[in-house]
């Protein structure tokens, strides 16, 4: 496995420093659950290799309307091998990439790598160390066979309920369950490396959108455990906290304010010279701030109300007080904190223009993550892993003319 050659799964100079450089991970993958999946993997080191179907690529190059940025959002950090695997020639040199492969993932319908002989069974034959790692809708039970989307296990995983009204349940404003889903089965795959290391084995891990979408409902689940009564929707829930609401300012724009400790009443009340609700007793505590929010949020509105957006946001943040602009997506690319913090990452499209992506929100010793590869275009390092794999210049040639590779000079858009 390659796990064990270290500086082999070095993508650029420098490479061989990230936590997971020297692991190959191929994938069979497409849409979101499997990409960031494979994602979170590159951005850490890992070699990871995209295989693509000859000689049009991964389906999600092609959307338009909402999915427009899939691709490029999810394939940095990875190469592209389009190969087509209905011939035997291709079969083969897959099948020769996998023996050197340290993790597979893949997030196809039930039962299609089996069909293809790329199972889990089938390949730990032969490859007993090798960690496979499948993301799919749903966990073994009575709802595996189904076909699940994002929406789809929203729709019944109590997301949709939680977000929207009482009677006009409304999806997530971004895939939650495709990326976590995907983040979960990298966690499975970082632990199964760990395990590897003493047991010399693989294993089979699973990551489900439906389970997933669960987990986001625990705290609600427990709310209807722990009170008897079931949590209504976010759009109509009682507060958690005394102060937790959107507030109108004087300049007609709006700002998120929370007070969600005590200490934090004190500080807002000093801050806003509110003495005489300081010193309401009935106002002492969150608890009781809670009950008396019918009567205490017109109030503490018509302060606020006096201040333009600006202004409050520099109050609230000099007191040390929860705040929060209400941001839309394209306006994060100019985000202050995320360009000064490395947040941001310089990537290119399809079309040549450059543009930012978000990267991982993770600090590792002082360093941030980087982009080391473009999303790769199809077939871009085709007829580089094959020569890796020891085909020589004429045999790439006669699988390029036979369609078994594709590279992007003859890529099928």
């Amino acid at each position: 496995m390659s796990e064990r050659r270290a500086e082999a799964g070095a993508d650029r100079p420098g490479s061989a420093a990230l936590p997971l450089a020297g692991i190959r991970v191929v994938e069979f993958v497409h849409m979101i659950m499997g990409p960031s999946c494979g994602l979170v993997l590159a951005d850490l080191g890992a070699e990871v290799i995209k295989v693509e179907p000859a000689p049009r690529g991964d389906n999600t190059r092609r959307l338009v309307g909402a999915g427009i940025g899939f691709f490029t959002t999810y394939n940095r950090n990875k190469r592209s091998l389009a190969v087509d695997l209905k011939q035997p020639e291709g079969m083969a040199l897959v099948r020769k990439l996998l023996a050197g492969a340290d993790v597979v993932t893949e997030n196809f319908r039930p039962g299609a790598m089996d069909a293809l002989g790329l199972g889990y069974e089938t390949l730990a034959a032969a490859h007993p160390a090798l960690i496979y790692c499948s993301l799919k809708g749903f966990l073994e039970g009575p709802y595996e066979d189904r076909t699940a989307l994002d929406e789809v296990v929203q729709m019944m995983g109590g997301l949709a309920y939680m977000t929207g009204l009482p009677d006009r349940p409304l999806r997530a404003g971004a895939s939650v369950n495709d990326i976590m889903g995907g983040m979960f089965g990298a966690i499975g795959i970082l632990a199964a490396i760990v395990e590897r290391r003493s047991t010399g084995r693989g294993q089979h891990i699973k990551s489900a959108l439906f389970e997933n979408n669960v987990l986001l409902m625990a705290q609600h689940m427990m709310y209807a455990a722990v009170t008897g009564t079931p949590l209504p929707p976010m759009s109509i829930r009682t507060a958690a906290w005394g102060i937790y609401d959107i507030f109108e300012t004087a300049d007609n724009d709006r700002l998120f304010v929370a007070v969600a400790t005590d200490s934090q009443w004190r500080v807002f009340c000093e801050t806003f010279a509110l003495p005489h609700l300081l010193a309401d007793e009935t106002l002492a505590d969150n608890t009781r701030r809670v009950a008396a929010r019918e009567r205490l949020l017109p109030e503490v509105s018509s302060v606020l109300r006096r201040f333009t957006k600006g202004q409050l946001a520099a109050k609230c943040e000099a007191a040390g007080l929860p705040f929060a602009p209400i941001t839309r997506p394209e306006e994060l690319f100019d985000d202050a904190h995320l360009n000064a913090s490395g947040g941001l990452l310089d990537i290119g499209l399809p079309s040549g223009r450059r543009t930012k992506v978000p990267g991982l929100p993770l600090d590792m010793g002082g360093r941030r993550t980087t982009l080391r590869r473009e999303p790769p275009l199809l077939g871009a390092d085709s007829r580089a892993i094959a020569r890796e794999l020891g085909y020589d210049e004429g045999a790439i040639e006669r699988l390029v003319g036979a369609g078994v590779l594709t590279t992007p000079e003859t890529a099928v858009s």
